[in-house]
């Protein structure tokens, strides 16, 4: 209902303004169809979505990493906690030109400056997931004298997972929308390239099309694929005691 109201509401503002920078959502669901009849849409969203990708599985493997070494050693904390403090703060506009300027208009620039943008919330994150482990599970596990393997898998892990779905679930978001700022500025395909070609043949129907394209996309990942993963994580959760 909510998505039919906004339609309503779109469609009504389009009518009263009756300007090309106010489209109807008919006009820009017939160009989002156009394009990816003629081909062009599918290519952009799927350069888009391989550096959501990349970028998503550098930050959280790295941002982890990191944050579980700071949640569990007060020295580790002690050293990186400043740089995380300048990183966490740092505008990501200003991040993705440095990257741009020191490393060159290149892919691998790119989802560095995404993947930077991103490690301090997975680090943030995940530091306060190890420092809530249970002491009692990780002194079981020694008494029982599990490898690390198994106390990392059997143990920490576990544990971990509300932490690790709730930084997946918002760098998921917070990285597809740094990407389009990524190619809006220096990259030659994309979703944000796009944009940013639109944006200068002043086309708001485009810029709206390519926009809800790759947002349904989004929607897509979350319903399809992000949801039920966590609900599958979860169900020990659900199981009565």
């Amino acid at each position: 209902m909510s998505t039919l109201g906004f339609l309503l509401i779109w469609a009504l503002a389009a009518f009263l303004a009756d300007s090309r920078t106010v489209p109807s959502p008919l006009a820009v669901a017939s160009f989002i169809v156009s394009e990816a009849s003629s081909g062009p849409l599918f290519h952009h969203l799927g350069a888009t979505l391989a550096r959501v990708l990349a970028a998503f599985i550098i930050a959280m493997l790295i941002g982890s990493a990191i944050g579980i070494a700071m949640g569990r050693s007060r020295s580790a904390n002690q050293l990186l906690d400043p740089w995380l403090v300048l990183t966490i703060n740092m505008p990501a506009l200003v991040m993705i030109v440095l990257c741009y300027i020191w490393i060159g208009l290149t892919e691998t620039a790119a989802i560095t400056a995404v993947a930077l943008n991103k490690i301090p919330n997975v680090v943030v994150t995940l530091r306060e997931g190890a420092r809530s482990l249970d002491p009692k599970l990780m002194e079981m596990a020694q008494v029982f004298r599990f490898s690390r393997f198994r106390v990392a898998w059997n143990v920490v892990l576990p544990q971990l997972q509300p932490y690790l779905a709730a930084a997946g679930r918002s760098g998921l978001a917070l990285i597809w929308k740094i990407v389009l700022v990524v190619e809006f500025l220096g990259r030659s395909n994309g979703v944000g390239f796009q944009i940013h070609l639109y944006f200068q043949l002043f086309n708001v129907t485009a810029i709206l099309g390519y926009a809800f394209a790759f947002v349904i996309v989004m929607l897509v990942i979350e319903y399809a694929m992000v949801q039920p993963l966590e609900n599958r994580l979860n169900i020990w959760r659900k199981r009565p005691a």
